[in-house]
């Protein structure tokens, strides 16, 4: 019986950081426009507290720059997660895959999420950069 490995070569490596980056990247940009003053109407809108848009806004942003150099990857990949599954089952009430209050990005960066969870930040991050050094200097 043959078992598989992940390949460990620069293309993986690269691939890993491109998933990352990019995800982390959808999020900071989508964190942006929580910090607008409109966005608080928007909230009330959909049965969440208006307070709770800059704090929102703060996970995407600062989860995304953490996915982003590969720091904490996994406790920001899992707290992302949580909130994407919040959205897609308390706001999008699982309505539907694709159109107006489709699942497809919530649930493409839910899955893109939970691969990161599994695999951590990869080589190419600051992470494996600290582990590197010598203990002393962390």
């Amino acid at each position: 019986m043959v078992g598989a490995t992940l390949a460990t070569g620069k293309f993986h490596d690269l691939s890993h950081l491109g998933l990352r980056a990019s995800v982390g990247f959808m999020f900071i940009v989508h964190s942006l426009s929580k910090f607008d003053s409109n966005m608080g109407g928007f909230f009330s809108s959909i049965g969440l507290p208006s307070e709770m848009a800059p704090l929102i806004g703060l996970l995407e942003f600062i989860g995304g720059v953490l996915l982003v150099v590969g720091i904490i990857t996994r406790i920001s990949a899992s707290l992302l997660a949580i909130e994407m599954l919040f959205v897609m089952v308390s706001i999008k009430k699982l309505q539907s895959f694709s159109g107006k209050n489709g699942l497809e990005l919530e649930l493409l960066a839910f899955v893109v999420l939970l691969t990161l969870l599994v695999l951590g930040p990869g080589r190419i991050s600051i992470s494996h950069v600290l582990k590197k050094l010598p203990r002393f200097v962390h």
